[in-house]
C-alpha cells in the first residue's frame, strides 16, 4: 500500500491524502499536469514534499529509506525529454546496473519487449516507456499521462497485483480507475 497523508508538493494549493492498494488503479486528476507530475515524482522521492508524508507498506519515505522504496517502483514519464525530468542525480549502484542489464537482455533475447509494447495498445513511444516499466516487474507502477488506448492494459496490470497510480484527465482512464483523487 502506498499512502499519502496531507501531502503538499510544489505548485499545489491543497493537501492530498490517499491510499493506493495492490490490485487497484488510482487516478490523480484535476489541478495542473505539472502539480500531478510533481506528486508522482514526490512518491519516488525526487520532488520535495512541503508538508505531510508518504509511506509504502507503513515505511515512511525519507532520506534513509528512499533508495530501498524506490526499488519497488517503476515510473513512466509523460515523455522522455533531453533535460529536466530528474532534478536529483544519484549514480546507480553496481547491483542496479546489473539488474537493468538483466532486464534489458531478458526482454530483448526473449522478444518480451516487443510483445509487451503490442499489449499496451499505445503509439510506439508511449508504448515503449510503459512496456519497459512493466517488464521491470516492480509492485508499484507510476504512470504520468498514459495514452487512452492503454486504459485496459493498466487495468490488467492492477488485476495482476500491481499498485497502479496514474495522472490523467482522460475519461477512458478515469473509467478503469478504482479510485479517483480530485486535486
Amino acid at each position: 500500500m502506498l499512502e499519502l497523508n496531507d501531502v503538499v508538493v510544489e505548485g499545489a494549493s491543497k493537501t492530498v491524502s490517499m491510499m493506493a492498494k495492490e490490485g487497484e488503479v488510482t487516478c490523480l486528476t484535476g489541478d495542473s499536469r505539472e502539480v500531478r507530475s510533481h506528486l508522482l515524482l514526490a512518491m519516488l522521492g525526487l520532488s520535495p514534499v512541503r508538508s505531510g508524508f508518504i509511506s509504502i507498506d507503513g515505511e515512511p519515505l525519507n532520506r534513509q529509506t528512499v533508495k530501498t522504496l524506490r526499488r519497488m517502483m517503476a515510473y513512466v514519464p509523460e515523455e522522455l525529454v533531453a533535460d529536466g525530468e530528474v532534478t536529483v542525480y544519484e549514480p546507480p549502484t553496481v547491483q542496479e546496473v546489473f539488474e537493468w542489464k538483466e532486464n534489458r537482455d531478458a526482454a530483448i533475447s526473449n522478444g518480451l519487449l516487443e510483445e509487451e509494447i503490442r499489449r499496451t495498445m499505445a503509439p510506439r513511444k508511449k508504448a515503449q516507456l510503459l512496456a519497459v516499466a512493466v517488464l521491470r516487474k516492480r509492485p508499484i507502477l507510476l504512470v504520468d499521462q498514459p495514452h487512452v488506448l492503454s486504459a485496459d492494459y493498466l487495468r490488467q496490470q492492477a488485476r495482476d497485483g500491481h499498485i497502479v497510480i496514474v495522472s490523467s484527465d482522460d475519461e477512458e482512464i478515469l473509467r478503469v480507475s478504482d479510485n479517483v483523487i480530485e486535486l
